[in-house]
């Protein structure tokens, strides 16, 4: 038999509807379940089944920190849109890798939508640092090695600013003038993490974190030629990195950078005061 904390989880569909929610509700308030046990329900039960060959976590946040974002590439207008509206009526919602063809469609659907061209990103309901200049400091900074490497970096910066980081951006830093990052040591040193993305020999990371006391987030990317084998050349250097403290995602994956920045930043700010 089932605990009034544990109720048989069959007792609630998949989908968090709005049924499935008021009897959670009713149960916590006739005594039958406890709000620690309601909440765990809510973490981990609602899917969305939107029939279009897609299945939504709408909870995703509540269960991990960060929401659900689409990614774009591979999914018809209407799937696109479809996820969008339902994601936005929780809450915030953003598409990442977006084309000028979709953007044009999520656009028509949302016209208050903020889209992002150089950054590949919509956002319905979210900031988005479209206009420049941005800050060249900030709780998190972003580190592009050169110009060809700004829209990796953009990604990135725009995700941050998104899940509600602090983040700042400095471009075009890369190892040919090293010279160039002296000016920005002083907010180097006073950031909680660096995201430094390069192409070409992917030296940038190693020396970045070199300098500074914060964990490093090194993002290849496919900008090269060659031997560079659309990132490959930087992605190794960068594992191969003899400099402790970095990590290294997958190659031309702001994305995937600002995530892991943002769960760390996140997570910090939650943990107790000792």
């Amino acid at each position: 038999m089932a605990s009034r904390d544990n109720p048989p989880a069959s007792r609630y569909a998949l989908a968090m509807h709005e049924e499935a929610l008021l009897r959670i509700l009713r149960d916590v308030a006739e005594g039958r379940m406890t709000p620690d046990a309601a909440l765990e329900h809510c973490r981990l039960a609602p899917l969305e089944d939107l029939f279009c060959g897609l299945t939504l976590d709408p909870h995703r946040k509540l269960r991990t920190g960060l929401g659900e974002v689409v990614f774009a590439p591979g999914k018809s207008e209407a799937q696109l849109c479809s996820a969008m509206k339902h994601l936005s009526q929780a809450g915030p919602a953003l598409a990442s890798r977006v084309s000028e063809d979709q953007a044009q469609c999520l656009q028509k659907a949302f016209p208050e939508g903020v889209y992002w061209q150089e950054a590949r990103l919509f956002a319905v309901g979210g900031a988005l640092p479209v206009t420049p200049p941005w800050p060249a400091e900030g709780e998190a900074l972003v580190l592009s090695a050169g110009a060809a490497d700004r829209p990796v970096a953009l990604e990135a910066l725009g995700c941050m600013h998104f899940f509600g980081v602090d983040a700042g951006y400095i471009a075009d830093v890369g190892v040919a003038g090293l010279h160039r990052l002296q000016p920005h040591l002083q907010a180097l040193s006073e950031a909680r993490i660096v995201v430094a993305v390069a192409g070409m020999e992917g030296a940038l990371p190693g020396v970045v974190a070199g300098f500074v006391r914060c964990p490093v987030i090194a993002v290849p990317t496919s900008v090269g030629y060659g031997v560079g084998a659309g990132g490959h050349a930087a992605l190794n250097a960068m594992l191969c990195s003899c400099v402790p403290g970095l990590a290294v995602v997958n190659i031309d994956s702001g994305f995937g950078a600002a995530a892991f920045a943002a769960k760390m930043l996140l997570r910090l700010e939650s943990l107790p005061d000792h």
